[in-house]
């Protein structure tokens, strides 16, 4: 039976709320974003000339914001693919059933929690040619000290494992959860059949979790390319010789360092688009194979 409203504005009536705070804070903002990136604007966007598609062309037509649209690529790939495999792989570990698997996965989960200030501060120390621990371990173990933050290769494998780290406890918490609610007589059948762990996993597990793979492929990659600028900002600053100068960035450098506003705000056009492309290529391609029968 279809519920009904007394009245037939009250509906309207109630969203009015929600709907005057998008406008106000998500739409308006968008829409004027939009608009100053056809302008050169200066002070603060207060004084403004109209340069048309002029932004977007200088954008395109200079190797720096090319090899920043290049490193991003790079650290998107990094920290979806291989920070995915890597918490799918602990997450298959912390859903055995052993004695105080709770407080394990507690464990698991807290870097999440930190802010990207704090987790950026974290890895710096961790990195530090000659106190961190991990150039200590290096030089036990292969008689290496590396200059993480100062060679640029090296720089940006550091930030992308740091990115991949802050993000492990959110993607194990949606693994784990999509792994205890597979359904147990599938497996067990799967066990009857004679199938070993690596081909229930590949035949059975992994493509009953594929809707839980999908939302957080969607959500790393949004992730990737808007969520790295803390870490970024408090380890490298887009250094050494703009290697980890990814385009968040990139864009903040030019706005609240630089001040040019029209092309820091056509570079947040450019980042929209190119998120919103990337995730419909994943719905029209990853999206297929989802199925929602399983779970």
């Amino acid at each position: 039976m279809r519920s009904r409203f007394p009245n037939k504005w009250l509906p309207y009536l109630l969203l009015l709320p929600t709907l005057a705070l998008c406008a106000i804070f998500l739409y308006y903002p968008v829409i004027q974003t939009f608009r100053l990136s056809t302008y050169r604007a200066i002070l603060m966007g207060l004084h403004r000339k109209y340069v048309g598609f002029e932004n977007y062309v200088r954008l395109f037509t200079s190797s720096d914001y090319i090899h920043s649209l290049t490193i991003t690529f790079i650290f998107a790939v990094g920290v979806v693919v291989l920070g995915l495999s890597i918490s799918l792989a602990i997450a298959l570990l912390a859903n055995h059933k052993i004695r105080g698997a709770r407080f394990y996965r507690l464990l698991l989960i807290w870097p999440y929690a930190l802010s990207p200030a704090v987790a950026g501060s974290i890895w710096l120390f961790l990195l530090n040619p000659t106190a961190g621990v991990v150039n200590y371990f290096m030089k036990v173990l292969f008689g290496i000290s590396p200059d993480w933050l100062t060679d640029g290769r090296l720089a940006l494998l550091a930030v992308t494992i740091a990115a991949m780290w802050k993000n492990l406890g959110y993607n194990i918490v949606f693994f784990l959860a999509g792994l205890q609610n597979l359904p147990g007589e599938i497996l067990e059948a799967a066990k009857v059949d004679g199938a070993g762990p690596w081909t229930t996993f590949w035949r059975v597990t992994f493509p009953l979790l594929s809707p839980t793979t999908f939302f957080l492929l969607i959500m790393n990659l949004i992730y990737a390319f808007f969520g790295g600028f803390g870490l970024i900002m408090v380890m490298t600053e887009g250094g050494p010789n703009k290697a980890t100068n990814i385009l968040i960035f990139n864009l903040y450098q030019d706005a609240f360092r630089f001040h040019k506003w029209g092309l820091a705000a056509a570079q947040s056009v450019i980042l929209f688009i190119m998120v919103v492309a990337l995730t419909l290529i994943q719905f029209r391609t990853t999206g297929r194979r989802v199925h929602y029968g399983g779970q």
